[in-house]
């Protein structure tokens, strides 16, 4: 039995993986390539990275959305993603980032974006 005739080439694979994402791929090689320790990435580490964090974001949404009160509302609000950090030890690296909202109180200046001075609400 011959499997190449029903198996696609590689080109006809990775176009259709391209087809099966959401994020903006050039937006992660952005984020990835911040990193001082990267000096060049690879295409099938760019876009198993780039599927890893889509699975991960929809794993935490769904999981917000099913153990916070949004199922009764059918929303999802930022709290709901908050408290799902917190309370499922899964998601525990995420609390100090989650934990609080990063914002600018009115009539102040930021001097600069890798400033290390954050205001922070507590939910």
């Amino acid at each position: 039995m011959k499997m190449s005739q029903n198996t696609p080439d590689k080109e006809d694979q990775s176009s259709t993986n391209k087809k099966n994402i959401s994020l903006p791929i050039s937006r992660v090689r952005l984020i990835m390539k911040s990193s001082p320790d990267v000096s060049s990435i690879n295409q099938d580490a760019l876009f198993l990275t780039t599927k890893a964090t889509e699975l991960f974001v929809q794993h935490l949404a769904v999981a917000s959305f099913n153990n916070g009160p949004g199922k009764a509302t059918n929303s999802l609000s930022y709290t709901d993603l908050a408290n799902t950090a917190e309370e499922m030890e899964t998601f525990h690296f995420l609390t100090g980032e989650l934990g609080c909202r990063l914002y600018r109180p009115a009539g102040t200046v930021m001097f600069s974006a890798s400033s290390s001075l954050r205001w922070c609400v507590l939910l």
